[in-house]
Parts: structure tokens; C-alpha cells; sequence
């Protein structure tokens, strides 16, 4: 008579993924209830997990306080770019999985009652990558900052500039500083988070321009990869590179703040950090000291460094015009 065996559920189905999260760092199994509680923090090891974008929102503003702007916005494709799949199943599948139309959301809430404009970005959305929505976002978040002078924040977690889009996702980084400096101009604040990962074109604009940086403990922040980095400059990367602790010691970041104190270290800059009351416009016209003229210093950089240009070879001081000699005489006299 054969011997009837026991069955044995398969190991890999020990810790259900809809119930269990382990962590990166230590190994450790993590039930998500728990996890969730905690603020997607692990309690060994203080890992700080990425969160979605709601849940930041959720997190940072007062309870029903978000109203979210420009929720339609998608994004196009305009150079028709297909890799493995074409960009728009991309998209879809992208906005299937997180509920998002593009990686960004943004609007107006409150924070301990103080009305702020609030952009939060989505890793789970295509990377967090920017495109010509992530952009627009950013710049009317600064743009309704600006017209109703209150604070700006924009938490970033992204992996670059979004390469479906090529140029017009480059682009961003020009139009977002942009409305930045003109933000900046009208002395208007603006906190800047950076969460894990924030990189590529996302790091080279606004991300880095706030009147405060900060950023969560390990977040990978910066530029290019370190692989990339490392072979640039043929050196050995120092340990911890590009993490936020590494550019907290080298005056990079303002401040590094574990996740359960930002909404508190938020309050307290908010405290601080007030809109300017608005009599000099804009700042531009009104107060030299604020505003920044690209053109300007552009003019002022060349007439430094391209010398004067003579007159030409085989030419003589008496072909001078007149208009030139009129002024010499007018300077001897």
C-alpha cells in the first residue's frame, strides 16, 4: 500500500507579501499593519521606507485640509517612443497600479492651520520620473504660491527626467527654475524635501533651491550614479556618497530629519520663514537686492571677460568719428 505523504506549503509562501514587508537593511520581517503604524519606518533599523504620495500628504497637512489642483493633467506622447512597450501603455499600466495620472500631485493645505502650497511626488509612478506634467506641477505650485504669498513646499522622489518625453522633459528644468527665481524674488518661501531616491534632473533643479533643504536619514540624493560618478573622476567614492548624512557633513543639506519630526520641524520653520507683506510687487522692479536679472549679469560677465575691440589693423587716430572725438574733448574738458 504506498505511503500517503504530507504536503507541505512551499516556503516562499511563509510570509505573504500582502501581509509582510522585509526590511532592505537589517533582513528583518516587517508585518505591514505594523509597518504602516509605524510610518513605513522600520522599528530595528530605522529604515525609512518609500512612501506613496498620498500617504505623504497625509502625513505632513492637517486632516482635510488638501484640496488638489490640476488633477487632470496627463501626460502626451509627443516623439511616439517605444522601447520594450509603447509610452502610453507605460502611462496606463502607471496609473492602473498607483490610482495617479502622472508621478506628481499638488495643491493647497495646511499645516498647524498655515495655508501652504504643497507639490508631493510618487516613486511608484514611473520612478518619479519628470515629465512635462511633473513640471507643470512643480511651476504652478510655485506660480500659486507666489499670487497667494504663502509657503511652497515640494517633496521629491524621483529618478530623472523622464527619457519618453526627451527634450521636452529636459526642458523642465529650465521652466521650473524659472518660476523658482522669480518665487525667490518675491520672498516667498520654499522647503525643499528630499526623499529616497532624489537624482538626476530632479536633483540638478528644484529640489536643491529651497530656502531650507531637507531630506530623510539614508535618502539617496544626487546627480549621477555612483558608478558613473566613480569612473568621471577614476577615484574611490568615499563611504556613504551621495547619501544624506554625507551631504548634511559637507554643507549640502540644512537638515536631516528623521520621519516621525517633519511635520514638527516643518511647523517650526514655517514659524520663521514668512512671506514678505507684498508692497514692492514682485520684487523684481521694487527691491535690487532680491531680484536677480539673468541678462543683466549675463552682460555684465561678457564686458569683463571679451576685450574691447580696436580699431582695425592700418588704421590711423584721425579716422575716428566724430562723435567719438566729441567725446574725448568732452572728457579732457
Amino acid at each position: 500500500m504506498p505511503i500517503k505523504l504530507p504536503s507541505f506549503r512551499p516556503r516562499r509562501d511563509d510570509y505573504p507579501p500582502d501581509l509582510w514587508t522585509k526590511c532592505p537593511s537589517c533582513g528583518e520581517m516587517l508585518f505591514n499593519k505594523q509597518l504602516d503604524k509605524s510610518d513605513r519606518v522600520c522599528p530595528t533599523c530605522d529604515h525609512h521606507f518609500r512612501l506613496s504620495a498620498a500617504a505623504r500628504l497625509e502625513l505632513l497637512l492637517d486632516p482635510g485640509t488638501f484640496e488638489e489642483r490640476d488633477a487632470g493633467l496627463q501626460s502626451v506622447d509627443p516623439l511616439g517612443f517605444v522601447d520594450q512597450k509603447p509610452y502610453p501603455d507605460r502611462v496606463a499600466a502607471a496609473q492602473v497600479a498607483t490610482g495617479l495620472r502622472d508621478a506628481a500631485v499638488r495643491g493647497i493645505g495646511a499645516i498647524e492651520g498655515r495655508p501652504v502650497s504643497i507639490c508631493v511626488m510618487d516613486f511608484g509612478f514611473m520612478g518619479g520620473s519628470m515629465g512635462a506634467v511633473v513640471g507643470e506641477k512643480v511651476a504652478r505650485a510655485a506660480e500659486d504660491a507666489i499670487a497667494a504669498r504663502i509657503p511652497l513646499i515640494v517633496v521629491s522622489a524621483s529618478g530623472g527626467a523622464r527619457m519618453q518625453e526627451g527634450t521636452m522633459a529636459l526642458m523642465q528644468l529650465a521652466k521650473t527654475i524659472a518660476v523658482l527665481e522669480r518665487r525667490r524674488a518675491a520672498r516667498v518661501p520654499y522647503l525643499s524635501l528630499m526623499t529616497d531616491p532624489t537624482t538626476g534632473g530632479v536633483f540638478a533643479s528644484y529640489a536643491v533651491l529651497g530656502d531650507v533643504n531637507l531630506a530623510e536619514p539614508r535618502a539617496l540624493i544626487g546627480f549621477a550614479g555612483a558608478r558613473v560618478s566613480a569612473g568621471t573622476i577614476a577615484q574611490e567614492l568615499p563611504p556613504g556618497f551621495q547619501r544624506s548624512e554625507f551631504l548634511f557633513d559637507h554643507g549640502f543639506i540644512d537638515r536631516v530629519v528623521h520621519r516621525r519630526d517633519l511635520r514638527t520641524e516643518l511647523v517650526q520653520l514655517l514659524r520663521y520663514l514668512r512671506p514678505a507683506d507684498g508692497s514692492s510687487g514682485d520684487g523684481v522692479e521694487g527691491d535690487t537686492r532680491w531680484g536677480f536679472r539673468p541678462m543683466g549679469f549675463l552682460s555684465q560677465l561678457a564686458d569683463r571677460v571679451v576685450p574691447e575691440i580696436g580699431p582695425p589693423p592700418g588704421s590711423s587716430g584721425s579716422e575716428r568719428s566724430s562723435e567719438e572725438r566729441a567725446s574725448g574733448e568732452a572728457k579732457r574738458g
